[in-house]
């Protein structure tokens, strides 16, 4: 079975066991969380996939947050010719890897 799902602005392709990464979340590692609004559920034994309106009100997805940490670095220049001006800036987005333990349809 698998589920689509939306959190954080983005919609993911999920089933029981994938590892996501996600934009941060404030549950503690470790702990269960309810992601976001379930937009789809497929994959069930003989039943067609079901599709939300925009979201299945009664479908969850529960996962167990692995830990806390950085993205990937990016690296951004800025450039005035003119003016003679480099300015190099970094960021490392806060975001947090989770476990997909549940999909409940019902």
């Amino acid at each position: 079975m698998y589920a689509v799902i939306e959190t954080g602005g983005n919609q993911y392709k999920v089933e029981e066991g994938t590892k996501l990464l996600l934009d941060r979340i404030d549950v503690e590692e470790g702990e269960l969380t309810e992601l976001g609004r379930v937009l789809m559920i497929g994959g069930e034994d003989d039943k067609e996939p079901r599709i939300g309106t925009p979201e299945l009100p009664e479908a969850r997805v529960l996962a167990e947050v692995l830990q806390h940490k950085k993205g990937p670095k990016l690296t951004m220049m800025r450039y005035k010719a003119s003016k003679n001006t480099r300015t190099k800036i970094g960021h490392r987005q806060p975001c947090t890897s989770v476990l997909i333990r549940e999909i409940h349809p019902e």
